[in-house]
């Protein structure tokens, strides 16, 4: 069985809030949908704040991967942390990436 050792992402500054600030665009984005359901409202419109709304949740999803892979290249290069080795990592990093492609 194998065994996952955790990475910890650590966000900072400009970096947190355009992370913050994607998500929350989702969250309006799909609280919007839900409200144009109940309304009945138009199918194109519906389908088109949908695609939005999973397009922010896709950027976000990519800019928290790009975050932690450069954390965990630095790490790497700096001899920080014991998060496995420079494969298991990049094969982690690649799973996550692919799981928003």
């Amino acid at each position: 069985m194998e065994e996952w050792v955790a990475v910890d992402l650590r966000f900072e500054g400009d970096e947190l809030k355009s992370v913050l600030n994607r998500l929350r665009r989702a969250q309006g984005q799909i609280s919007g949908v839900i409200r144009m359901i109940e309304e009945g409202r138009d199918c194109e419109e519906v389908v088109t704040q949908l695609a939005a709304a999973s397009r922010a949740l896709d950027r976000a999803g990519f800019a928290i991967i790009a975050t932690g892979l450069q954390q965990c290249l630095a790490d790497s290069v700096s001899g920080e942390g014991d998060a496995g080795s420079t494969d298991e990592v990049k094969a982690r990093l690649e799973k996550l990436f692919l799981s928003l492609a």
